[in-house]
């Protein structure tokens, strides 16, 4: 259904629930506003966007005006231009004349107004109105002098972050936006308040007065910091990363972002890698490249077979493809993953995906999590899992560690014996999933980890059989991996743990966590962060980062991605792909099907999903757990939970103030 409407006397056929500001923008016509947003409710109470609509006795705030069939709209007509020149002067009335040095500036959806409907002068002669500006933490910088009361931060906070720390207090003149007591914006979300301000207001503190918008050069690029591969613009001036901002992709974050994807990349600066180093007398020396290569040849070639690759969370999949490759050609070497325990059958897409996929969660109406903390291991995930309990009210509960989840979970346990439990029918909850058409289940990462596999299938197959989780349109069971690389090592085949087999040369590439090793083995990192890692590593090669380079990341519903390369790697450093390359090339192997391995790679469709065996749930029951453990999520510090992130000195001032129990005593 649709009506017709006319706007600047050109006729349109649009939806009727839509707004007069919507239907302008459809019909092409550019309506100024300052406090509407789309993803965010309408206020009304900036009076930018007023309109001209026939016989009616007023100019109408079209962000707030309904549709009706016939209605004649004027955005640009004298009457609309005067009032959006006096909205305007009123504006500016207390607002400091700062643009020399406000961040904003360039950005600024005030001065461009000003631009067209300011005046060249101010009529206010009294005193102007000053404001104390408000500590909202490490991250977000505020000069509330430069306030305009549009609520976009107020409305972000409380709608969309779910954090209801925001508010206004006073009236008319008096009004102000801040807390209501003294206290941090304690949100993984506190950064995008920066985005929508349409002035100077909110500000990014690391940001604070270090470049102009006209100097930055903008590549779109995705995040690696977490398993959901987030689409973001990296903004560089000359060889420095400047910001990291969000870029829309509306099926995965939207056009919202993360505050340790926006703002750890300080930590590519610190601790890198930039030479290649060899262990002697227990101290690292400087070496060749060409050395380097000629040290892992030898040790290949002496390792009688005995070989093992590790890949850590910063692992590209052309890397970890060409490692196994390397490997490969010295024995029946194994190359480990991110998950210490992944399911070894890596046939079924199910059992390490995120199956019903980021945009479809708000099709389900109930969701159950196993071990688990979205808001800590993907942030953006929980942030759908909110937006769908706001405009639906669906039922979540938990099965592990106590959740903060910025909405209402019902907490079920925390032990074995309580996932065990849920499979024989004695939770409440129980309940809801039987009468769920689209139920949601999370697992975590130490699901995984801590059950037996055998175990493990078992509770999956049982959940399949006894719920509607699993039917020919809908896939319920879902893997949630924080690390950037856990589901390309499942995709290429990657096994589980082999760092406890004894090993006499391990090569371990992406950032990847050594465990303790034999005396005698051989250790080979690669990476591009100096760490304790690095440290138990008899050879250290420098590697590139996600900004430098241009690298295949497949993400937690098994959408592949390619990083963009921003900035050349510092010193020595090569990108990962071409070291093994290299080493691959010097043993006169051929490594052209490497190219067209990667063009094999697609997203997860959901309708091949049923790889459910019948009746399997009936055949088996499930008692007590002898050794009854916890479960708990992968994650316990938000912003420190990655090799670039504990480098990040932005990070570790949010970790101890955000969350600290004093957060004003750093």
């Amino acid at each position: 259904m649709s009506v017709n409407v006319f706007v600047n006397n050109i006729e349109i056929s649009v939806d009727p629930r839509i707004s007069v500001l919507q239907a302008c923008e459809i019909a092409g016509f550019d309506v100024p506003r300052f406090c509407y947003h789309e993803r965010l409710s309408v206020a009304g109470n900036c009076r930018m966007c007023l309109v001209e609509v026939e016989k009616a006795p007023k100019l109408a705030a079209s962000c707030a005006m309904p549709l009706m069939p016939g209605m004649r709209i004027k955005t640009n007509s004298p009457a609309v231009r005067k009032a959006r020149e006096g909205v305007l002067e009123f504006l500016l009335i207390n607002h400091p004349l700062d643009c020399p040095i406000c961040d904003q500036g360039g950005e600024c959806d005030l001065q461009d107004q000003a631009m067209v409907y300011g005046s060249d002068r101010g009529r206010f002669r009294e005193y102007k109105r000053a404001i104390e500006d408000k500590n909202c933490g490490p991250l977000v910088k505020t000069i509330m002098t430069r306030c305009i009361h549009c609520t976009r931060c107020v409305r972000f906070a409380n709608e969309v972050a779910g954090i209801a720390d925001l508010g206004t207090s006073g009236r008319g003149s008096q009004i102000e936006i801040g807390m209501y007591i003294e206290k941090l914006f304690k949100s993984e979300f506190s950064g995008n308040v920066i985005d929508l301000c349409p002035v100077g207001a909110l500000t990014s503190k690391p940001y604070a007065f270090s470049a102009r918008p006209w100097e930055l050069k903008s590549v779109e690029s995705i995040d690696t910091l977490d398993g959901v591969g987030s689409n973001i613009r990296v903004d560089i001036r000359g060889y420095e990363i400047m910001r990291v901002l969000p870029s829309l992709n509306e099926e995965l974050n939207e056009e919202w972002l993360n505050d340790k994807s926006r703002f750890s990349f300080d930590g590519l600066k610190r601790q890198r890698l930039c030479d290649p180093l060899l262990k002697q007398n227990d101290k690292f020396v400087q070496i060749s490249w060409l050395k380097a290569f000629d040290i892992i040849l030898t040790k290949l070639k002496q390792s009688n077979n005995n070989v093992t690759g590790v890949v850590g969370s910063q692992c590209d999949m052309e890397s970890a493809f060409l490692l196994k490759t390397l490997l490969s050609l010295f024995g029946k070497a194994k190359v480990s993953g991110v998950n210490k325990n992944l399911l070894t059958n890596i046939d079924f897409e199910y059992l390490y995906k995120f199956n019903t996929k980021i945009s479809n969660i708000e099709m389900a109406d109930s969701c159950l999590l196993i071990g688990v903390d979205p808001r800590k291991e993907a942030a953006i995930v929980n942030l759908h899992l909110r937006k769908h309990y706001v405009n639906e009210g669906f039922k979540v509960a938990s099965i592990g560690s106590f959740l903060n989840l910025t909405y209402p979970c019902t907490h079920l346990g925390s032990t074995s014996n309580d996932v065990l439990s849920l499979t024989q029918g004695q939770h409440d909850f129980c309940k809801v999933l039987r009468k769920s058409k689209r139920p949601l289940i999370i697992f975590g990462t130490n699901f995984l980890d801590l059950f037996t596999e055998n175990t493990a299938r078992l509770i999956i197959d049982f959940i399949a059989h006894n719920t509607k989780v699993v039917s020919k349109d809908w896939n319920g069971i879902n893997f949630l991996g924080a690390q950037a690389s856990q589901v390309g090592c499942a995709e290429i085949g990657l096994s589980s743990d082999t760092q406890s087999d004894k090993k006499s040369f391990i090569y371990a590439i992406g950032d990847a966590t050594i465990e303790k090793k034999d005396e005698t083995c051989f250790v080979v990192y690669q990476g591009h962060q100096g760490n304790s890692n690095a440290l138990k590593a008899d050879l250290i090669l420098p590697g590139s980062a996600y900004t430098e380079k241009e690298a295949t990341f497949i993400n937690i519903e098994g959408r592949a991605q390619k990083t963009q390369k921003v900035l050349l790697a510092p010193g020595k450093a090569k990108e990962d792909s071409a070291i093994l390359s290299t080493i691959i090339q010097l043993v006169n192997e051929d490594v052209s099907i490497v190219n067209s391995k990667f063009t094999e790679i697609e997203s997860f469709n959901t309708t091949k999903t049923n790889f459910f065996k019948k009746d399997l749930s009936s055949k088996f029951s499930f008692g007590k757990v002898q050794n009854e453990f916890l479960i708990a999520s992968s994650v316990n510090n938000f912003y420190l939970a990655d090799p670039i992130s504990k480098a990040s000195p932005t990070m570790t001032k949010c970790s101890k103030q955000l969350l600290s129990k004093n957060p004003f005593v750093i």
